[in-house]
């Protein structure tokens, strides 16, 4: 077996809605285990010698009760096996066989990216080798757990930004990963937050900056009446004898200007030669080395959020506990057993390591690694406290003093923080600091959480809670309205219309469309931009207040929707289009796969779909939304009985376009009035009309700015490039349109079918359409034009030179074998033949590849006067008072 194609889900998508995070790979067999008796066989041997635990699982379970398993069903509950080994818990699969024989698509859920795609080949690769040799090298699987287990390290949040992302999450704030500094987005648009680790973007820069300046932080302290050691920097051992003098001798604290985890720093330093090596091991970490007094006392850290003190942790330093037989050795490798500790911030607690501070400590003690300490006998292996080398945290926040909770929240003002971790030594923290004489050290911008979150010894505080509750105080919103827009035809531009109702209101808008990404009115980034990657861009930009995105069958396909949830998600319509292309064979296929952005809708949010579309239609039912249909039909069955019980919906009646809403009808406009309709004689573009106004319309617009938009937005190759673009030339008219499939066609033949003039067909379309795809549209264009000229794209997708025109040449000959065509495979030199031999009063329509190539030749032949009248319009001369007296008695 092997792995055709692997891609990455990390949105909503076709498998599942609510599991975004999903690697599908295209698994051919190879016709290895064909038949259920040799699975069954493969999975007893991977049990027995490889991986016992499968048994356990879903497919250990199904395999029990009698159940039957493919090959590809073994391989997705291997992957999912292999990353909870790695200890990374996951449980959805699926998998489903291809139109190829033997070809699987498996499925299975991730937690971290790279992890999740070495589990898929891994899992593979292990089949393949009990296959073929009846053995998986213990030393592979061990390999592969090891590499597991790196990748999840590598790609994990730390402990104190994974605790306000699962505060987000319970809140139903989303987030995204900045991929640089380690930064986190918190909502979306310009709701947006940022954090680093436990900085904010509301943390001063002057407040973080003074923090990292110890002595600075002492020095403002004391002058605010605050208790902190008498301390003093120098920058060389010369200057040592008289800092420990200015101080008050022995014993005393040497420690790093600039550190932090405690690296460099010596407590309790007691003689001349100590304070030497302790003034080298400082000065590996920051040149200049802070000398201070040293108050004996028990190490606290004091977390201040938004000027409340929300928790309070006693940090013990690394230690062991004799028990009368075991070495101080034998009994860190006991403690280190404990499976509450990992590596750095992998778990917990962390596992002790030894340095030469550690071999300090414990000579001060009296101790070696070989002493076999009392039973009850503590011995210390760390100078300091810090969880990163081995401590523990004890919970004292219901112990605290009320005075010192005071000065704790006084101290994080006083140097500015909106988040501080304060670190405070004294003998008892349940009385006030002056009766102990207890100081306070230091003042940490970005403290941890985790000695808050997970304490060895008490109650864990919920210190996120309190972080995004400054973030987003008084429940402010985090998120944005999302509209989705999907479907075979229209979608572009009901996009930008929908768009151009929302800028009505003022909001900033940004959207995505197959021409770019824009924000307000401003092109972001130039292509086709209908898939994750571009709803992204426009998610993150703070700027953004309304954010509507075209979504396209492509990036549903390749990584699942770019956002979790919508507010709206329309379905335009489904029809037959890119078939036979990703495992999309069925118009069916398609519209299951569409479905996926009605799906997506917030329970709060609506769905629109199409009423007259039984595709669409049929969506409704397995909605968690609530439902808005659109029709060009007001007696359309489905509408009456959803209106009839209070359901919203949008219609062409009378000829208008209306909202119906329960008993009332709301309208809005006439459609002779709405210049993308051509006067009201496009029924797509009212289509599209009616779905733009009724999404709007479910989020607030009122009637009458959707009203003004629709009179205000024009079918122009300005406002909608290669859109029904409709150029006046003077003796003959030219219609752009990029439709590309046959009900695009269909839809154009629509309007032009009571031309008076000839009607000249420039025809193609992209080649990674079926065989039959373009001979169908071959067929339609015979009844459609008088005269075609069939021309190819310069990007034939795969196909052979002339291969897609011989088709069209096979579709126009079944229709009318004397039909008048000729081939000219460049499509700017057929574009020009045809303007060239336009006669007067026709109609030139082509389907473009190169859509602004095609709109600067046309308008390169328009004379300069209805060009001027047309930049002065906004228009491209498709408003129908433009068109000349022959081209008015047409329509």
């Amino acid at each position: 077996m092997k792995i055709l194609k692997i891609q990455t889900l990390r949105g909503p998508n076709r498998w599942s809605i609510d599991r975004h995070k999903l690697v599908v790979i295209r698994l051919d067999l190879e016709d290895a285990l064909v038949y259920r008796e040799d699975v069954l066989e493969l999975y007893d041997n991977i049990c027995a010698d490889v991986l016992p635990s499968l048994k356990d699982s879903a497919l250990g379970r199904s395999v029990a009760e009698g159940e039957n398993i493919v090959a590809a069903e073994l391989v997705q509950h291997i992957a999912l096996e292999l990353q909870r080994l790695a200890g990374m818990p996951v449980e959805y699969s699926n998998h489903r066989p291809t139109v190829e024989r033997n070809v699987f698509l498996v499925v299975l859920e991730y937690v971290h990216e790279l992890a999740g795609r070495y589990a898929a080949r891994a899992a593979v690769r292990l089949c393949q080798s009990m296959i073929e040799d009846g053995v998986y090298p213990d030393e592979e699987l061990k390999q592969d757990l090891v590499d597991l287990t790196d990748l999840r390290l590598d790609a994990q949040l730390g402990p104190s930004t994974e605790s306000i992302v699962a505060e987000a999450r319970a809140r139903n704030i989303p987030y995204i990963e900045l991929g640089t500094r380690a930064m986190l987005q918190l909502g979306f648009g310009v709701h947006q937050k940022r954090i680093q680790a436990t900085l904010s973007n509301r943390s001063s820069l002057l407040g973080v900056e003074l923090a990292c300046d110890k002595e600075g932080t002492k020095r403002i302290l004391r002058d605010s009446g605050v208790p902190v050691p008498r301390g003093t920097v120098i920058s060389s051992i010369k200057y040592l004898d008289d800092a420990i003098a200015d101080v008050g001798g022995f014993p005393i604290v040497v420690k790093p200007l600039n550190g932090n985890h405690g690296r460099g720093i010596s407590i309790d330093v007691r003689t001349y030669i100590a304070a030497e090596d302790a003034f080298d091991l400082a000065q590996e970490v920051s040149n200049e080395v802070i000398i201070e007094r040293y108050h004996p006392g028990r190490d606290h850290r004091v977390l201040v959020v938004n000027s409340k003190l929300v928790a309070v942790s006693e940090r013990v330093p690394a230690h062991v506990i004799g028990d009368g037989k075991a070495t101080i050795a034998e009994l860190i490798e006991i403690t280190n057993q404990d499976s509450r500790r990992g590596e750095g911030h992998d778990n917990v607690l962390t596992k002790i390591e030894l340095n030469s501070t550690s071999y300090d400590v414990l000579q001060r003690q009296g101790y070696d690694l070989d002493t076999i300490p009392k039973a009850g006998q503590t011995c210390y292996l760390r100078a300091t406290a810090n969880l990163s080398t081995g401590g523990i945290a004890v919970d004292r926040t219901d112990d605290i003093h009320p005075e010192n909770v005071w000065l704790a929240q006084r101290v994080a003002q006083i140097v500015g923080l909106d988040i501080a971790g304060i670190d405070i030594v004294t003998s008892d923290i349940t009385q006030p600091l002056r009766a102990t004489d207890g100081v306070i050290v230091e003042v940490n911008a970005a403290p941890g959480f985790r000695m808050h979150t997970s304490p060895s010894i008490g109650i864990p505080r919920n210190v996120a809670e309190p972080v995004i509750d400054m973030l987003f105080a008084n429940g402010a919103p985090a998120r944005i309205p999302i509209i989705s827009i999907t479907g075979t035809n229209g979608k572009t531009t009901t996009t930008r219309l929908t768009a151009h109702i929302f800028k009505q209101t003022q909001q900033t808008v940004g959207y995505t469309t197959t021409d770019g990404i824009y924000v307000g009115d401003w092109l972001v980034e130039k292509g086709d931009t209908t898939g994750p990657y571009s709803a992204q861009v426009i998610l993150r930009d703070p700027t953004v207040e309304v954010a509507v995105l075209e979504t396209a069958r492509g990036g549903i396909l390749r990584s699942g929707l770019g956002f979790d949830g919508c507010d709206v998600g329309m379905v335009l319509n489904v029809q037959a289009d890119h078939l036979g292309i990703g495992d999309i064979e069925t118009v069916e296929d398609l519209a299951d796969l569409k479905s996926v952005v009605a799906k997506a809708v917030v329970p709060s949010g609506y769905a629109v779909l199409n009423a007259d579309d039984p595709l669409v239609s049929a969506m409704a039912k397995d909605l968690r939304a609530q439902v808005a249909y659109f029709s060009m039909d007001p007696e359309n069955p489905i509408v009456k009985e959803h209106t009839e019980q209070g359901g919203l919906a949008a219609v062409y009646e009378n000829g208008y376009l209306s909202i119906l809403k329960g008993d009332w009808t709301l309208r809005i406009e006439q459609a002779v009035n709405v210049p993308i309709t051509l006067g009201g004689r496009t029924p797509f573009m009212i289509q599209n009309a009616l779905a733009a106004s009724l999404a709007a319309f479910v989020q607030g617009v009122q009637i009458e700015v959707i009203r003004d938009a629709l009179n205000s937005f024009v079918a122009s190759a300005k406002q909608t490039p290669g859109r029904m673009n409709l150029f006046n030339l003077g003796r003959f008219h030219v219609l752009l349109d990029y439709a590309h499939n046959p009900a695009g066609y269909k839809a154009i033949a629509d309007f032009i079918n009571t031309w008076n003039g000839d009607r000249i067909g420039v025809i193609g379309a992209p080649g990674d359409r079926r065989d039959e795809d373009f001979v169908e549209l071959g067929k339609l264009s015979a009844e459609m034009f008088d005269r075609i000229l069939i021309k190819e794209d310069n990007d034939r997708r795969g196909r052979n030179e002339g291969e897609v025109a011989a088709l069209f040449e096979q579709g126009i000959k079944e229709t009318n074998p004397k039909f008048t065509y000729e081939v000219t495979l460049d499509e700017v030199e057929a574009l020009n033949s045809a303007l060239d031999r336009a006669a007067d009063g026709s109609l030139i329509v082509i389907f473009p590849e190169k859509v602004e190539r095609a709109i600067e030749i046309i308008e390169s032949r328009q004379p300069p006067e209805l060009r001027q009248s047309d930049e002065e319009s906004g228009s491209s001369g498709s408003a129908p008072e433009s068109l000349s007296n022959n081209a008015i008695a047409s329509l």
